[in-house]
């Protein structure tokens, strides 16, 4: 039986990392050996501290679905075309004896060719970064409509994370009026805005000077978003690109504002290699955002780091290829 290394939530706050034994690979699957993963500060946080609900949350767990390895091995159906490229895996579930919820923190990985990413023009650590740009472009494409055109549009992006970071560049882009707001001054400053409102020191609502179409919120935090709907427009939108245990939103303004509530799941089909493309092209700056690297030994180190260090926009796990 194939073993290989994997970073595992044995109980809440408990993490290993240790060997695990792999299913047999498929005939349309690749093995994909990982070099670099990345810590999701939304997922794994509620994953780690045992908030996530059921079946995820069934330890021991391997966590993880920012992946990218190069492809060593191929099934019989795989085209020769996959040999030794790298890709993006998000997540895999390839564990007899763990649960792979959702799989991605591994030395090695099997996975359906068809599930993963090349990474054709990118820097490959720059691509732990693509599920939260994918994630960033699905939100914006929901406010956009079919057009994807935002000119005129005045639109509030809460949290300067990976993904609001990426929600108003690309915002911007669309020719929407990009205000962003957080609390950690070295964020702000890697912002691509019109507006940075750093909140220690500022109000929102005196610091925007209009109400906005469109909130995003992007910190995961309830709280971040009451203190900003004041600003939202009559008939404005709320967007949640977070991951929240609960909603906890007072009823009246939303009503007197008869405001949409929009949340995004992830990515739509595609959006993934769009997002690789706007990567790839510089739209999107992946090496702004990587603050942090750290080797795969250092595990502990690396989430203690990447979940509560404020200074952490984004780490990069470094695999060992010998793994």
């Amino acid at each position: 039986m194939e073993t290989t290394r994997a970073i595992v939530i044995t109980a809440p706050q408990h993490l290993e990392l240790r060997n695990v034994a792999l299913t047999d690979a498929g005939p349309e699957e690749v093995v994909v050996q990982t070099a670099f993963t990345s810590v999701s500060a939304g997922t794994e946080r509620m994953l780690l501290a045992g908030r996530m609900p059921h079946p995820m949350l069934q330890f021991p767990v391997v966590p993880g679905y920012e992946t990218v390895g190069r492809v060593v091995g191929r099934g019989a159906a795989v085209p020769a075309e996959y040999e030794g490229r790298w890709v993006y895996v998000g997540g895999a579930r390839c564990f007899r004896d763990v649960n792979p919820a959702w799989g991605g923190q591994s030395a090695i990985l099997l996975v359906d060719y068809r599930r993963v990413v090349p990474l054709d023009g990118v820097s490959p650590d720059h691509g732990v970064l693509l599920a939260l740009a994918a994630t960033a472009l699905h939100g914006v494409d929901l406010i956009a409509g079919a057009n994807h055109d935002l000119t005129g549009r005045r639109i509030l992006v809460l949290g300067q994370g990976p993904v609001g970071q990426f929600a108003a560049r690309i915002a911007r882009a669309r020719g929407a009026w990009v205000a962003v707001g957080d609390r950690i001054a070295s964020r702000l400053e890697r912002s691509v805005a019109d507006l940075r409102i750093d909140v220690t020191t500022d109000s929102l609502v005196a610091a925007v000077p209009q109400p906005v179409d469109t909130i995003i919120e992007a910190t995961g935090s309830m709280a971040a978003l009451n203190d900003a709907l004041p600003l939202l427009a009559n008939d404005g939108t709320l967007l949640l690109l977070g991951y929240y245990d609960e909603l906890r939103l007072p009823y009246m303004p939303l009503f007197l504002k008869q405001a949409r509530l929009l949340t995004a799941k992830e990515w739509a089909a595609g959006d993934l290699q769009r997002s690789r493309d706007l990567l790839a092209s510089g739209m999107l700056d992946a090496a702004a955002l990587i603050t942090h690297r750290m080797p795969v030994a250092q595990f502990e180190a690396a989430y203690a780091t990447a979940l509560n260090d404020p200074e952490c926009l984004k780490l990069v796990i470094e695999w060992d290829v010998s793994g």
